[in-house]
């Protein structure tokens, strides 16, 4: 069922877990993470990114929001979709548009006023719609998804975290402790010591980027410690290649069926799934009602 960030993230306070958030793209994607978090009872979080909502003159927008809320309510677990890393108003308006029940506006790489300011101004458009809006203080660096640009971290200051809240009214925050983007060329080392102190002053659920190959003890320490939710995509994408070069190495047809072309992929994938959930808490976390067979109204 589709639900918001709000609903799903207060919950997963509550109760010390993480929601797991995966970027996807297209159906087999979609299918292997919904039919994934289902079989272990899990609340999920689909992003989609502006490259993927814009490409082919903007049918990303159609063929993604329109899939996965046509689907979500097919699944008896809560369901967000989430506009994912936003630094323009008007993806905001086009997401709230489309359906989106969640929205993240990054206006991380700007100063704190201007931060502020656009942050504000995305949860004016959302919020009277009922969609949720992730902001972010601090920014997480790491290598861009064309791989060719390198940001730097700026870690997120605890003394920010209250006032950036008051002012914008966001529902999530998405911090930097130590986490980059993309796939690492060291292993991170997370500062949970600040994670600590973050999360002590935050009046909302706070949010961790760059969660792919960041190792996993370090993962649960930061869930202990106050992450309610972790974006995913790294990992998505060497599983799917992992995946394809399996199929590729067995394949005997020169006509091989989709479904077992397509099924290699989302088996790898679906491994990882099953994975972050139980990295993160996830599994058997949602709620009884949501999980009534069909026709059940007792």
């Amino acid at each position: 069922m589709l639900t918001t960030l709000k609903d799903v993230l207060g919950d997963a306070r509550a109760n010390r877990y993480a929601v797991p958030a995966f970027d996807c793209t297209e159906d087999v994607m979609v299918r292997a993470i919904l039919e994934t978090a289902e079989a272990r009872r899990a609340p999920v979080i689909l992003m989609c990114l502006e490259m993927d909502l814009l490409s082919n003159d903007g049918n990303g927008w159609a063929y993604q929001a329109g899939l996965i809320r046509a689907v979500a309510d097919h699944h008896r677990i809560p369901v967000v979709l989430h506009l994912d890393h936003a630094n323009r108003l008007e993806l905001i308006e086009k997401a709230v548009g489309c359906g989106f029940s969640s929205v993240m506006i990054d206006g991380s790489a700007l100063p704190f006023p201007q931060n502020v300011e656009l942050t504000r101004a995305a949860v004016q458009l959302a919020r009277p719609r009922g969609i949720s809006v992730e902001g972010e203080l601090g920014h997480v660096g790491g290598m861009d998804l064309d791989d060719k640009h390198c940001a730097e971290n700026v870690l997120t200051e605890p003394d920010e975290v209250a006032r950036f809240v008051e002012l914008t009214g966001v529902d999530a925050l998405a911090v930097s402790i130590g986490t980059s983007h993309g796939v690492y060329r060291a292993e991170p080392v997370l500062n949970i010591a600040r994670l600590k102190q973050l999360n002590a002053v935050s009046p909302v659920p706070l949010v961790l980027h760059g969660g792919s190959g960041t190792p996993d003890a370090q993962i649960q320490d930061a869930v202990r410690h106050g992450i309610c939710k972790l974006n995913i995509y790294a990992d998505e994408r060497v599983a799917m290649a992992r995946g394809l070069r399996a199929f590729a190495q067995t394949v005997q047809r020169p006509d091989p069926l989709p479904r077992d072309m397509f099924g290699a992929v989302k088996q790898a994938l679906a491994g990882v799934i099953a994975e972050k959930i139980d990295l993160l808490f996830a599994g058997n976390r949602a709620r009884q009602e949501n999980l009534q067979p069909e026709g059940d109204t007792a």
